[in-house]
């Protein structure tokens, strides 16, 4: 059987290695294909909405994708989901928001749930997601949820230690969560440093989307 393609969309290259590391540990059999496009995540900042242009911009990726093979494409920047809400209606194969997995496992885990972001845009997006998904179970979450943006700039930096050091002292202020949750791929190498720190599971985002993307494409 031949190895399924999947294309990676990525708005910025931080979110490149985490994903691609989950898949040479989870699938390494998956035939990976990268497209970066960081003026997104930049243009996203300064007109502080989903404008029309920056959905199409997120059509066209996906089409280019679907055009060159891919079986599966799975976005990675957390910030997005209402354009890739819009590329899942328009292609005819699986596309992932980066999160979807990761907020399906949340739930199993407890209707208490803190979102950790260093890109503060991606935390309206999750919310959205989390209360959707909630909503389809027929639940209702407490959401906490912080941010550092100084963590993100560390790790444009090249200091990944500060920026998993600024991400952990968002944890110890939480308090009675069931579960903590990642919101971008960028901030997994947190995840061992939070993990001591927090009382319950800490979640990120790349094995739940690389495991339900085998789910999916081996049925």
């Amino acid at each position: 059987m031949a190895a399924k393609r999947i294309f990676l969309i990525h708005a910025t290259p931080v979110a490149v290695a985490p994903i691609n590391e989950a898949f040479a540990r989870l699938w390494p059999e998956a035939e990976l294909c990268n497209l970066l496009e960081d003026s997104l995540s930049r243009d996203l900042r300064s007109s502080g909405s989903h404008t029309e242009s920056l959905k199409q911009r997120f059509l066209e990726l996906a089409r280019y994708a679907r055009g060159a093979g891919a079986d599966g494409i799975l976005f990675t920047c957390s910030a997005f989901g209402e354009a890739i809400d819009a590329c899942k209606k328009d292609a005819d194969i699986p596309v992932l928001k980066p999160n979807e997995a990761m907020l399906e496992e949340a739930l199993d885990h407890g209707d208490r749930v803190a979102l950790l972001a260093t890109f503060p845009p991606a935390i309206d997006s999750m919310s959205e997601e989390l209360m959707a998904a909630a909503s389809a179970r027929g639940r209702r979450v407490l959401l906490q949820h912080a941010t550092s943006p100084a963590a993100i700039e560390a790790l444009h930096a090249g200091d990944s230690e500060k920026h998993d050091q600024l991400i952990s002292e968002l944890v110890t202020p939480l308090a009675d969560v069931d579960v903590i949750c990642f919101a971008q791929f960028s901030m997994t190498s947190a995840a061992p440093s939070c993990a001591k720190l927090a009382r319950v599971p800490v979640l990120t985002t790349p094995d739940s989307a690389v495991l339900k993307m085998k789910r999916i494409l081996d049925a």
